[in-house]
């Protein structure tokens, strides 16, 4: 099982604090570090741009992969994300991953002006947006003419070997989300799910495998798990904090019970525990588990979990 890092909208970022969380995240043996591609979530706070931190990442590292989970369909015109997404496959030696989804949260739409179709739609434009990338990548004549989306006759370099950047899709949905990872996806990320739930989206994924005649055993399976873990009290009282901070809507508050009751809750408990947990999902297939790292501004969490969780988890 690898361990990877996440770092979503629950603390305000820099770029002095960016560098040192990728330096640390290599250092401390992690396989992944992955950002949450949203203009905010829950409440407004300092940010760093999401692509310009992926340069940066690829300069100060030599090991880890690292890329978006996810980017929406509906910030970026996907040309401009596949030609950023090449460059850094270029710049970083092939670790840069292309998290990509449909996009779920109305609200940072809203406040910044960028539409927001209805999901039939952002399904439309992301199966575009993928085919379209891939003429970019791998053409040198690239075409592709969609109702959304259009290139004629692009040859954008340097293009990148075959299967690179690869392309993990994140999300749940067994009839579309599913389909397109079975269709497309190097890697399929999943939302948090119980070990029932999950049994369920495997099976749901082998079907649209079978339908388009893939072996779902090339599909890498990861998952982001929202634990608000620490080695004492107080660091797991400060992880939930954020948590909740980051879930809450701008203006507002929302208390753990809220957040249980939206189906939104996090991951609570021991160590054993915890590797019990994972480890049912590995015997069903889990590749890969990412932890939210909740607060940045201090490097307690990461090292007491590089130290005490994933030499268990990279045991299963």
């Amino acid at each position: 099982m690898d361990v990877g890092i996440i770092i979503g909208e629950a603390t305000p970022n820099t770029w002095d604090r960016w560098r040192h969380v990728s330096q640390l995240i290599e250092r401390l043996g992690f396989h992944s570090l992955f950002r949450s591609d949203h203009y905010f979530n829950g409440k407004q706070k300092d940010a760093i741009d999401v692509y310009l931190s992926f340069v940066l990442t690829a300069e100060v590292t030599e090991r880890i992969r690292f890329g978006p989970l996810v980017t929406p369909v509906t910030f970026r015109e996907p040309v401009n994300v596949g030609r950023m997404a090449q460059q850094l496959d270029a710049l970083s030696g092939g670790r840069f991953v292309m998290g990509l989804g449909a996009g779920w949260y109305p609200d940072e739409h809203e406040i910044y002006g960028v539409d927001f179709p209805a999901p039939p739609e952002r399904y439309d434009r992301l199966e575009e947006a993928i085919a379209l990338m891939k003429e970019l990548w791998y053409s040198e004549s690239g075409t592709f003419e969609g109702a959304y989306y259009r290139i004629r006759g692009t040859n954008s370099k340097p293009h990148p070997p075959a299967g690179r950047p690869p392309i993990l899709i994140g999300g749940t949905g067994p009839k579309r989300t599913l389909r397109i990872v079975a269709e497309h996806g190097h890697e399929w990320n999943a939302t948090p799910m119980d070990p029932a739930d999950y049994a369920k989206a495997n099976e749901a994924l082998e079907r649209h495998c079978a339908d388009v005649d893939r072996d779902p055993s090339e599909i890498r399976r990861s998952m982001l798990i929202f634990a608000t873990i620490g080695p004492d009290g107080d660091q797991e009282a400060k992880a939930l904090e954020r948590f909740l901070d980051m879930m809450a809507p701008e203006g507002s508050g929302i208390t753990l019970e809220d957040a249980i009751a939206a189906g939104h809750g996090p991951w609570r408990g021991s160590v054993e525990q915890l590797v019990d947990h994972i480890g049912r999902l590995r015997d069903l297939g889990l590749d890969e588990v990412v932890f939210e790292h909740f607060c940045t501004e201090e490097d307690t969490i990461p090292e007491w979990i590089a130290a005490d969780v994933k030499p268990a988890l990279e045991a299963l």
